[in-house]
């Protein structure tokens, strides 16, 4: 008799009275997962108990059973454990082997398919593995079994005739593709393997008669033109042209009396192909996909020298078809009519119809700049230069009612467009010139003006070479409507050109109009510094800094600053930040400053350095001492500011102490971190009430900084709170 309990310690056997007593352990792995469970034991010793043992051999069992496993626990002993069995290697030498093997990879197999019936995997490799071993007979019944299991997956299919083919039975591969399709018709790829088998084969008839009984399941249009190609390899054209009948019946679509009528002009009947087209026509004049069938047509009547057709079907098809889907059509009739119609006949069907519908709408609203756009559009499109002339005009005559530039914003662009006309595919120029003329004349530059149009206008005269023109253009704007884009433009031609005068006097220009503009001060003094001009470059960025309004004021003390830093001339720089600091204390400042502080060594700037001796490591290393002071000087200064001046900015002050954290860190071994670490502030998350019009709406989190010197005070507000309580209390005892 043999029984089983489950220990959590090695497995042990008894045997008391003919019975086998097994304590199998529940972890076997490692020492940490062994843990002495003595419910098990107690259970040995009921277990003992019902066979009437003596209660002294129970409790010596249990007793013995504990040590051993406090001793694997303490690691006084190993862990008992059951031996690895590992199945020996063999090599099959006779037939009796060969059939031990088999029938033990079979039983595997019967056991793995018991457990997972519907892993389709599992079939596949079983099935397989008799096929490896020539039992073709059981490899079916495999398939077979499969198949009941799942025979909607049409992958096992697929395999299950592959093997058939693979190993030549023919027969049993056409069995297979017949139950195939006929469970699963509309998975396409079973009727292509079907038909590929019997085409290598050479069973044409047989192949035929499988898309026969695909073609009445009524597949999709690749299935039907597949049949079509099958029948045109061996030269079937009537059975082909059989099909296509059909296949139109059963896709009823544009696409497919295309094919047709493609089909049957490929074969050179040109009636029969009209045919297919007049069917077409008749039964899918107002399908959407309308259009493509018309066009095909009219190229197939083309094709076919008939001209007149084509033309008729054109205009058949334009009134038919709505004029949203009709755009591809009408750039073939229109291309049509160019290419075999006369010049009124062109016109018409270009312009026809449609500038009828434009005057429409010009008419009533004159002031839809929209309309006229797509009028002239229409026009250039017909290429009648009278015409397109006749257009414009009339459309720049509706000026905008109100001088606001809201207004005039989308008409300028009907000037801009008749002078890129003009231009470019009229090649007029003094027409163009003209355009340009009239229209800086009719914008009201005392309110608005537009900066487009002035450089338009000068750009148009460069490249006539005219280059007094082109001045004579962008000075009227900088004297009528200054504007950013003019002076830029300008400055950037006749820099072009080399007249640094000019550009000289366009930037006091500039600067006169605009004295605020960083951006105007800043080119300026780099153009002076591109010239070699340092004494000038730094006049004006002393100029610029000390007008009373800037725009961008950070932008300019940066170029400034960089300059200095340029001429490798510290002092300077140091003296700028200084005046900088004056004006603002801000946190970006002061990092910046102490930066450059750092890295101000004048050792290896000098111009005459590479003349000089090279210095020596000692020199370098205490001019980098010397930096490193300068640097903590200006940390100091500015901990210094937050701290009594701006105490409320805690969060600028913390960041200030981590970047100069962060510099000592880098300094390396010059560098002495515990100068701020004594100094850098605790992070608290605190909760604060959020206060609307209509009263507190919630509460928020926020991080706020305590300083040290902060706790410090905190503990001697309480301490003299406590010292005022304690001599209140005394008084009141005494009253």
């Amino acid at each position: 008799m043999f029984f089983k309990f489950t220990t959590s310690f090695g497995a042990r056997v008894f045997n008391i009275k003919g019975f086998t007593l097994r304590l199998i352990p529940r972890f076997q792995t490692s020492k940490q997962n062994l843990r002495f469970r003595f419910e098990a034991v107690v259970s040995a010793a009921v277990f003992f108990f019902f066979l009437h043992l003596p209660p002294p051999l129970i409790l010596h069992i249990i007793t013995r059973e504990k040590t051993v496993c406090n001793g694997v626990i303490q690691g006084r002993r190993p862990c008992p454990r059951e031996a690895e069995i590992r199945p020996p290697k063999q090599k099959i030498t006779d037939p009796s082997e060969l059939a031990d093997y088999r029938l033990r990879k079979r039983k595997e197999f019967e056991d793995l398919i018991r457990r997972v019936r519907w892993n389709i995997s599992v079939w596949i490799k079983y099935a397989q593995w008799e096929e490896s071993q020539k039992d073709f007979k059981r490899a079916r019944s495999v398939w077979e079994r499969a198949l009941e299991v799942d025979y909607r997956n049409h992958t096992l299919w697929l395999k299950y005739a592959e093997v058939e083919m693979k190993n030549k039975f023919i027969n049993h591969a056409r069995n297979v593709w017949d139950r195939a399709v006929q469970l699963l018709p509309r998975v396409d790829q079973l009727w292509y393997k079907y038909i590929h088998m019997e085409e290598m084969i050479g069973n044409v008839a047989g192949a035929r008669q499988v898309y026969e009984r695909w073609m009445t399941w009524m597949p999709d249009q690749q299935g039907w033109l597949s049949f079509i190609k099958f029948e045109l390899r061996y030269n079937e054209v009537e059975r082909a042209r059989a099909i296509f009948e059909r296949f139109v019946q059963c896709h009823l679509k544009v696409a497919a009396w295309i094919r047709f009528a493609k089909f049957e002009m490929k074969n050179g009947d040109v009636a029969r192909a009209r045919n297919v087209y007049e069917r077409a026509v008749e039964k899918l004049a107002d399908d959407e996909e309308a259009e493509e069938l018309f066009v095909a047509f009219a190229e197939f009547e083309e094709r076919c020298k008939e001209t007149e057709r084509a033309r008729c079907i054109y205009k058949f098809a334009l009134d038919h078809i709505p004029k949203g889907r009709a755009e591809e059509l009408y750039k073939k009739f229109v291309s049509f009519e160019k290419q075999y119609g006369d010049r009124e006949g062109i016109e018409d069907a270009i312009v026809g119809k449609r500038r009828f519908q434009y005057e429409d709408e010009v008419r009533k609203n004159p002031l839809n700049y929209d309309s006229w756009f797509d009028y002239i559009r229409l026009e250039e499109s017909a290429g009648n230069k009278d015409r397109i002339r006749e257009v414009y005009e009339r459309a720049v005559a509706n000026v905008p009612p109100a001088p606001e530039k809201r207004y005039w914003q989308r008409y300028i662009y009907l000037w801009i467009n008749y002078a890129l006309y003009e231009e470019l595919d009229a090649g007029d120029v003094e027409r163009t010139r003209d355009v340009y003329r009239e229209c800086l004349k009719l914008i009201p530059h005392e309110k608005f003006s537009f900066a487009k149009i002035w450089l338009l206008a000068a750009q148009f005269e460069i490249r006539q070479l005219n280059l007094k023109g082109a001045r004579q253009i962008l000075g009227n704007a900088i004297g009528k409507a200054p504007k950013d884009k003019i002076f830029k433009k300008y400055i950037e031609i006749e820099l072009q050109l080399a007249n640094i005068d000019r550009c000289r006097k366009l930037y006091e220009k500039y600067l006169e109009w605009a004295p605020h503009n960083c951006y105007a001060w800043s080119k300026y003094a780099e153009l002076e510094k591109s010239l070699g001009e340092t004494e000038r470059a730094r006049s004006l960025f002393e100029l610029a800094i000390s007008q009373l309004e800037l725009d961008m004021p950070e932008l300019l003390w940066k170029a400034y600053i960089d300059f200095e830093l340029s001429e490798f001339d510290f002092d300077r720089t140091r003296q700028l930040y200084e005046r900088l600091l004056d004006r603002t204390k801000h946190l970006k400042v002061w990092i910046s400053y102490a930066k450059f502080e750092a890295s101000a060594m004048v050792g290896g700037n000098d111009e005459d350095s590479e003349f000089a001796e090279a210095p020596s490591e000692d020199d370098i290393i205490e001019e980098k001492k010397q930096c490193i002071e300068r640097a903590r000087r200006v940390f100091e200064k500015a901990l210094n500011y937050f701290r009594n001046s701006a105490p409320e900015l805690k969060e600028e002050r913390g960041m200030l102490l981590e970047e100069w954290f962060n510099m000592e860190a880098s300094f390396g071994d010059l560098g002495d971190i515990s100068l701020v670490q004594s100094k850098l502030p605790k992070k608290l998350k605190k909760r604060r009430a959020i206060e609307t019009e209509d009263g507190p709406a919630g509460y928020e989190e926020y991080i706020d900084y305590l300083f040290p010197e902060e706790s410090q005070t905190t503990n001697l507000k309480i301490l003299e709170a406590a010292y005022k309580w304690k001599k209140q209390k005394r008084s009141s005892d005494e009253d």
